[in-house]
């Protein structure tokens, strides 16, 4: 489990740079740089106030990760102990990255 900032606050699961969403998954297969990666579990907020949030914000996380060519990726798995998710104003999940990012 990761520590979790994310700066998506568009993001429906986002709670003061909480995710609520339990364990997220970044893609970026051929990623080479942290632009190359994002939140897929990002889900724009439609409205004022709604949520689709089902449990309370957590600092830590479960973080499932496609981008191989990452050094924190084992097996699928983020390892690294902070992880940042960018994307303030994001209107998709394309306009986030995985700030932490790192290319072996």
């Amino acid at each position: 489990m990761a520590e979790l900032r994310c700066q998506a606050d568009t993001c429906t699961y986002n709670k003061e740079k909480c995710c609520c969403k339990g364990d997220i998954m970044v893609g970026g297969k051929h990623a080479e740089c942290c632009d190359e990666t994002c939140c897929e579990s990002f889900f724009q907020k439609r409205g004022e106030g709604l949520s689709n949030a089902t449990s309370h914000p957590s600092t830590t996380i479960s973080v499932d990760c496609e981008a191989s060519k990452c050094v924190y990726n084992a097996n699928y798995k983020c390892t690294a102990e902070h992880v940042e998710i960018s994307g303030s104003g994001a209107d998709t999940s394309r306009e986030t990255c995985c700030s932490t990012f790192k290319e072996k």
